[in-house]
């Protein structure tokens, strides 16, 4: 197979977000996988800038009420109890950012068969409210973007975040040309669960074995039913065994595995495949880097036929930190 040379889509944006001391969301770890990734090798030509969206587009998604509402500040105290981030113009410009940046990675997937967005997967925000870290669904605007040019494009966004995808399950409940699964923990947020094209929950304490065999059963009918035409891969490592929100008992390697999967399954049936960071939340940045570092790895494995970016300390439980 022919070498690809992988695009990075990343922006310095990302971690430039001013949050309360001990603040639950490690906005940090987006400068580091990126300070990661250009340690082990990573080259200037790999990298491009992603441009934020405008509020304009940010519309063909989501109601116009609840973007004037976002800009003006003017939810009610619970409604951002419910985002979990403190408003600002900070806020607003990372989050249109931020989705230029998936929407590009997607773009850009169709003609160099894998691109990695080193953010992205902000699948809790619905058309007329957000939720979770989540103020505009990134995953269902890039989706909606790439379809105003490819309109008979089939798109499947496979969700691996240890979260339900629910916004992006209810975004596209009536456009079969988005098809939605989220393989997602059956008793974790969000509690009320929404309707994807395929749901595959998982309970407590999932280990390897079983979620790579739930992971491949997903493929196996997506490949069968849908024949997508590309694929937005949302590879969240909260599925971790050391995440803080995660109840999963999923090795280090087992996320490696799981990227494996994934990537492998894209090149061998030809199918175009965009990959955001997702979540994942540890104080510990950085094991949580080396887990979001594992997609890196496995796209270089897959797509370069060689070790690139290679962290052999990543492969043995007993070196894990």
């Amino acid at each position: 197979m022919t070498k690809v040379n992988i695009p990075f889509i990343y922006s310095p944006i990302y971690s430039q977000l001013s949050l309360p001391e001990r603040h639950r969301y490690p906005i940090e770890k987006y400068r580091l996988l990126h300070d990661w990734a250009i340690s082990r090798g990573a080259h200037s030509s790999q990298w491009k800038a992603p441009v934020a969206l405008t509020w304009e587009q940010v519309e063909q998604t989501h109601s116009a009420s609840y973007i004037e509402k976002l800009k003006a500040n003017s939810f009610e105290k619970a409604e951002w109890r419910r985002i979990g981030f403190p408003w600002s113009e900070q806020l607003l410009t990372r989050s249109l950012t931020s989705a230029g940046g998936t929407a590009l990675a997607l773009q850009i997937a169709l003609d160099s068969s894998i691109t990695v967005h080193f953010s992205g997967g902000y699948h809790h925000a619905h058309k007329d409210w957000g939720s979770g870290f989540c103020l505009i669904n990134d995953l269902a605007i890039a989706c909606h973007q790439l379809l105003l040019q490819h309109p008979n494009l089939k798109i499947a966004v496979l969700d691996t975040d240890v979260h339900q995808g629910d916004g992006t399950a209810t975004i596209f409940k009536n456009d079969p040309r988005v098809f939605t699964c989220s393989i997602h923990g059956e008793k974790n947020f969000p509690f009320s669960k929404s309707l994807s094209d395929l749901d595959v929950p998982l309970p407590k304490g999932t280990t390897d074995k079983s979620y790579l065999q739930a992971l491949q059963n997903a493929l196996t009918l997506i490949v069968k039913c849908v024949k997508p035409d590309i694929i937005l891969y949302d590879a969240g490592v909260d599925i971790y065994t050391k995440d803080e929100l995660g109840h999963f008992h999923i090795s280090l390697n087992g996320i490696f595995q799981r990227d494996m999967t994934v990537l492998s399954f894209c090149r061998q049936n030809s199918i175009p495949v965009a990959a955001v960071i997702g979540g994942g939340y540890q104080r510990n940045l950085e094991r949580l880097v080396r887990g979001h570092a594992q997609l890196l790895r496995a796209a270089y494995y897959v797509y370069t036929e060689d070790q690139y970016l290679p962290d052999t300390a990543l492969r043995s439980p007993e070196n894990e930190i």
